[in-house]
This record gives C-alpha cells, sequence and structure tokens, in this order.
C-alpha cells in the first residue's frame, strides 16, 4: 500500500468587508462568517487552495499508473476555531475560472489589491469573479446582493460516469475534531480527464482549485449565536501544516516463497535498508527483519537468528513526526499493508509526503494469533532538503 502527497501551487483567504484585499502570502486561511459589533452586516471569508494539475497528472501517470485505482483527500490543519456552537457544516467545491495568488497580508499597512480578492481573480479593477450569467453546473454569490463576489463554483458533475456531482462538505461539531480531512477523489478524475481532453464531450472542468465556505444557512447569518470563525494554515505558513492532498492506493503484494510466517506474539522486528538520511524526492524500500524473540530449540548447524520470517497479512506501518509525536501517515488497513516478497516483509515510503528538515520515526502494527502488537523499536529517518 502507499501513500504520496503534494502540496498547493497557490491559497489565499477572499474578505467580504475588505473586496479589493490580497492575503496571498498570508501564513493562515481563514473561513468565517461573523457579526461585529460595529458593522452594519455580517462579514464572512472564504478560502480557496489549488494544486498544480501537472503534479496530479504525475502522480496519476507516473506513480500510481491508473486512474481509477487510488483515493484521494484534501488535508487542511486548524489553527484557530471560535464560534462553533452546535454542528456546521462547511462545504468545499471546484473553483471556476482562473485566479492569481498575489503576495498580499492581511491587514497590511497599505492595503494589497495586487491579486486575488473578493471582488476580483488577478488584482483590484482587472477580472470581477461573475456576479450574473453563470454557465452549466456553475453559481456564485448573485449580483443584486449584499455578498456579490466571493468566487465561483461548480455544483454539478457534468454527467461525467461514477461521479454524481462534485460538491463536498465536512460536518465540525462543538467537541469534533477541526481539521478538514474530504475525500475529493471525483474531483481529481474530472480534472484529470479534463486536461487529458479524454472527457467524451462531456464539459471541461479545469482545475482552478477548491473554495471552503459555511454552508449557506451559516453564511451572511446575522444571527450572533451563528459566528464560526476557522483559520487553517496555509502553504506559507512556517510550521509543518500546510494543505495537502493525500493520494492512496493498493500496491500490496504478498508472496512469501519459501519464507515461514511468523506465528508468536513474541516476536522481533528490525526495520532494514534504512540509511537515515534522505532527500525530500527520495523514494525508500524499509525491508523487515523478522524472527520470534524465543525461537524453538532446534539442533542444526547454524543459527536460528539467521532465519527471516514474513509478517502475517494484518501488517501496517505508520510515520510519527518525532518533535510532535503525532501521525504523519497512520495505520490504515486498506493502504499502509506491509508488502511480502521472497526475501521478507518491506513498505515502500515516499518522502515527497514529509516535510524537510525533521525526523520521523517508524512504527510496525501486526495481529499474531489474535494479538495484535504495535512495535515502537525506535527506527527513526530524517528528510533533507534536496
Amino acid at each position: 500500500m502507499a501513500v504520496y502527497k503534494i502540496f498547493p501551487s497557490q491559497d489565499t483567504t477572499l474578505y467580504s468587508a475588505y473586496p479589493n484585499m490580497n492575503t496571498g502570502i498570508d501564513a493562515l486561511l481563514e473561513v468565517s462568517s461573523t457579526v461585529p459589533s460595529e458593522a452594519p452586516s455580517p462579514r464572512v471569508a472564504r478560502a480557496i487552495v489549488k494544486f498544480d494539475q501537472s503534479e496530479i497528472n504525475n502522480v496519476v501517470d507516473n506513480i500510481i499508473g491508473n486512474l481509477n485505482t487510488f483515493s484521494s483527500s484534501f488535508q487542511a490543519f486548524v489553527a484557530t476555531a471560535d464560534g462553533v456552537n452546535f454542528d456546521s457544516t462547511m462545504e468545499i467545491y471546484p473553483v471556476s475560472g482562473s485566479w492569481f495568488n498575489g503576495n498580499g497580508m492581511y491587514l497590511d499597512t497599505l492595503q494589497n489589491t495586487r491579486g486575488c480578492s473578493w471582488k476580483w481573480t488577478d488584482f483590484s479593477g482587472s477580472n470581477q469573479w461573475p456576479i450574473a450569467g453563470y454557465g452549466p453546473l456553475l453559481t456564485g454569490s448573485y449580483s443584486g446582493s449584499s455578498n456579490a463576489g466571493g468566487g465561483v463554483w461548480y455544483t454539478g458533475s457534468g454527467g461525467y460516469a461514477g461521479i454524481g456531482n462534485l460538491e463536498f462538505s465536512q460536518s465540525f461539531t462543538v467537541r469534533g475534531d477541526k481539521d478538514i480531512n474530504v475525500n475529493v477523489t471525483d474531483a481529481l478524475k474530472v480534472w484529470y480527464s479534463s486536461s487529458k481532453d479524454i472527457n467524451q464531450g462531456l464539459i471541461n472542468i479545469e482545475n482552478n482549485g477548491f473554495l471552503l465556505k459555511w454552508d449557506d444557512s451559516i453564511e451572511f447569518n446575522p444571527s450572533l449565536a451563528v459566528q464560526p470563525a476557522y483559520t487553517f494554515y496555509s502553504v506559507d505558513t512556517n510550521t509543518i501544516y500546510p494543505p495537502q492532498l493525500e493520494f492512496k492506493w493498493n500496491d500490496f503484494i504478498y508472496e512469501t516463497g519459501s519464507l515461514s510466517v511468523i506465528n508468536t506474539p513474541d516476536l522481533f522486528v528490525a526495520v532494514d535498508e534504512n540509511e537515515g538520511v534522505y532527500y525530500s524526492e527520495s523514494i525508500n524500500n524499509f525491508r523487515l527483519n523478522v524472527r520470534p524473540k524465543y525461537p524453538i530449540r532446534t539442533f542444526q548447524t547454524e543459527s536460528v537468528y539467521t532465519d527471516n520470517f514474513a509478517l502475517p497479512t494484518s501488517s501496517y506501518y505508520a510515520i510519527k513526526d518525532l518533535d510532535t509525536n503525532e501521525y504523519v501517515v497512520d495505520f490504515d488497513v486498506d493502504y499502509t499493508k506491509i508488502s511480502c516478497d521472497a526475501s521478507g516483509s518491506y513498505f515502500k515510503v515516499y518522502m515527497n509526503g514529509l516535510q524537510p528538515e525533521r525526523y520521523y520515526k517508524i512504527l510496525i502494527q501486526t495481529t499474531v494469533n489474535g494479538n495484535t502488537i504495535v512495535i515502537d523499536d525506535e527506527n527513526y529517518f530524517k528528510v533533507t532538503n534536496g
């Protein structure tokens, strides 16, 4: 099983209260709907995030190799979360129309208008986000309303087979997880097909990223009881939490050859072929040396400790950030399964999805005779800038 991550090429926040302001290099993205006491109407912020289509195509064509065998999730990591006092739904849509990231920050001393904003797609006075005459499958904040602008997005699939719509969402509760983790596989398949002109005459839906907004019952709601305000780390953050697209697919192989499968929960697992330091472009197969801790006594002419065993099929790997102790790749029964060939058990790690200049720890989980064992033997490695 395999996991691969890519990071945004552009992201910014659109503020209804500052319709010309660009925040393209701000460290935070904001999705909010608030009612300040000094403001005559609610203020709304929407975020847009784009991933380069050439990177997506490269993953599909040259790493996964098949458009129909992967799952992909859009992930963003919360910095602050305020105002959620009931279940609330955030909506995520593919953006229609190109836009320019810009180089502004929130409330610069001199407001920066050189980039995408609530009103404009490029810079103040350039191309305006459409507010009327939307094409097929498209919508936005319409002309004549107090909230006109703020992007245009797709609400349908355009007839692509197996794809009901391109509307995604995540609900948040008062005490629930506030990070975004939404399956957007359908959007990536449509973008890929459109970029390759293999859409069989259907509407081309170009990749212009995702728009994040609260649902219509929350946005521009004047009630003081409804004021959710979330910020997420942007691609310009100096933390390890930029937004990402995570691809997962099945590359599991299990052919033990002459190896015996370990059948005791008292086992020793060592991570071999670990050079310790990897460039961010590296791909590494970590091989596992597996043996019983207490081998059965036999009469033979060589050490039993030289025999390698295979882990059972219900074995998985995970990777933790050493400083934060957070899983950057969690145990996953579908996508982090450990493979095996005639030489032993192994798994593949794509280093590009790990933040560089940081140390990571490998953990192994396996189930033997009804016992689930997690092995944490301080197996570390570092990813460095290439």
